[in-house]
């Protein structure tokens, strides 16, 4: 099947003709089924939809809109759950025979506060086995013989062709940022434990809850409404910030963070790189590298063991449910999560210290870095989505902002061999809104690029 080429569907763009009437979110609702029926039996981005249930919510929604009675910006707004997020009325699977079919009853907090906003929870997104590396089937909307990336696999395609403007995806190392990249679609981190994860199975110390949207502004309003009502982790303060999308401005001095990743990005990735930093220095904004930065010489230093540091902290979390399933059943593991459980068993609570240490050590220089360069920038990922779905793409430019706990963005500002491929951002942890007016200001910059 020759599909057409994907668009992504803001919801925000529509707002103004919700309340002057010119549209409302019933029609906005049938514009994304539409590309849901031409996109989705290629795609295969989810595992379970709910379309007459959207439709009904639609209904009530563009009644509160015509009433001038939204329940908030989001009202009427389609959206995506990756299926480890709880839903009452949805299995939640977890991308594993374990939870095949398991309903817990209940709706996560971020669930729950997209219902009290009026949000339209249109169905449960694929994820790869319990987030992490054994893909479940899902296809590239830019070309289906790609991998969308993982884990929030099904969450990046349907909205990179316009199923839906948003999303929520998870991210332990890179689950949020490179399949957003893959697929042409804004990927937002947040800051560690700024959206609350109550009822969702991505309890591991590096993993965050966070939308992949059509644009900037849904990604924030998104993440805003969630947290106006379910806030952050317990002893997080949860995300804050203006209310709207905060306002684009330049930043006074940005620094590259190439790391491992630089070693291995394609040729033309590079140039894409290397070619934006030009773009960015002409506008007057100082751009630093680790050799005119002693701080940033020592963050890229600590980032080489950033890799086998969070893959053993994820591993020595996972010992438990992992060992729980294991006793269970052996045979509903993938030899993947086998060989992990495996080797996190002969990890121990000193071993385990050692590592959190030094995952502090790296953050504590960052916070020192970020006093100086209020951004860093480098590539979401290695190159355009690969060939094949047997596998999810290289996470190595997607550890540093994990294992920061810091927010980051990837935005969708290049063309690589005519697929997408973003420009990551990262910031210091509870600076997301500063985040996202330098973001704004980087896409003004680089529109053309």
């Amino acid at each position: 099947m020759s599909l057409p080429t994907p668009r992504r569907r803001s919801f925000v763009a529509a707002l103004a003709d919700f309340s002057s009437g010119a549209d409302t979110p019933e029609a906005f609702l049938e514009r994304c089924l539409a590309d849901l029926s031409t996109f989705e039996p290629e795609i295969g981005a989810f595992v379970h939809l709910e379309i007459d249930a959207a439709r009904r919510s639609a209904r009530e929604s563009a009644a509160r809109w015509k009433a001038g009675a939204p329940l908030s910006r989001i009202d009427g707004m389609p959206v995506g759950l990756k299926d480890l997020i709880e839903t009452v009325d949805m299995p939640t699977q977890c991308g594993s025979p374990v939870f095949e079919g398991y309903r817990s009853g209940r709706d996560a907090a971020s669930t729950l506060a997209l219902r009290q906003a009026g949000a339209i929870i249109l169905g449960k997104t694929v994820t790869t086995e319990f987030a992490a590396m054994v893909p479940r089937g899902t296809r590239n909307p830019w070309d289906p013989r790609r991998t969308p990336g993982g884990s929030s696999s099904g969450s990046a395609a349907a909205v990179g062709c316009g199923m839906l403007p948003v999303a929520i995806g998870t991210q332990v190392i890179g689950s949020l940022l490179r399949p957003a990249s893959y697929c042409g679609a804004v990927g937002f981190k947040p800051t560690f434990g700024a959206i609350n994860r109550g009822g969702s199975h991505d309890g591991l110390s590096q993993s965050a809850h966070g939308p992949i949207a059509a644009t900037l502004a849904d990604a924030w309003i998104v993440a805003r409404e969630i947290a106006d009502r379910a806030g952050g982790d317990p002893g997080h303060p949860g995300l804050f910030g203006p209310r709207d999308m905060p306002a684009s401005r330049p930043p006074a001095r940005i620094g590259v963070l190439e790391t491992a990743g630089w070693k291995v990005a394609e040729a033309d990735a590079k140039a894409a790189f290397d070619a934006a930093i030009a773009r960015i220095e002409s506008s007057g904004v100082q751009v630093v590298r680790r050799t005119q930065h002693a701080g940033l010489a020592r963050l890229e230093a600590l980032m080489d063991r950033a890799a086998p540091v969070s893959q053993q902290i994820v591993a020595c979390e996972s010992v438990w449910p992992l060992s729980a399933y294991r006793a269970r059943d052996p045979r509903l593991l993938s030899d993947f999560l086998s060989r992990r459980l495996a080797e996190a068993e002969k990890l121990t609570p000193a071993d385990y210290r050692a590592l959190l240490s030094e995952r502090e050590a790296a953050r504590a220089t960052h916070a020192m870095v970020a006093g100086d360069c209020e951004a860093l920038l480098t590539l979401s990922a290695t190159g355009p989505a690969p060939l094949g779905i047997e596998a999810t793409g290289d996470t190595v430019f997607n550890i540093p902002a994990s294992y920061l706990g810091a927010p980051a963005v990837s935005l969708p500002v290049f063309s690589v061999q005519g697929l997408p491929l973003g420009l990551q951002v990262i910031a210091a942890p509870h600076r997301d809104a500063e985040l996202f007016a330098t973001c704004a200001w980087l896409e003004s910059v680089l529109a053309a690029n």
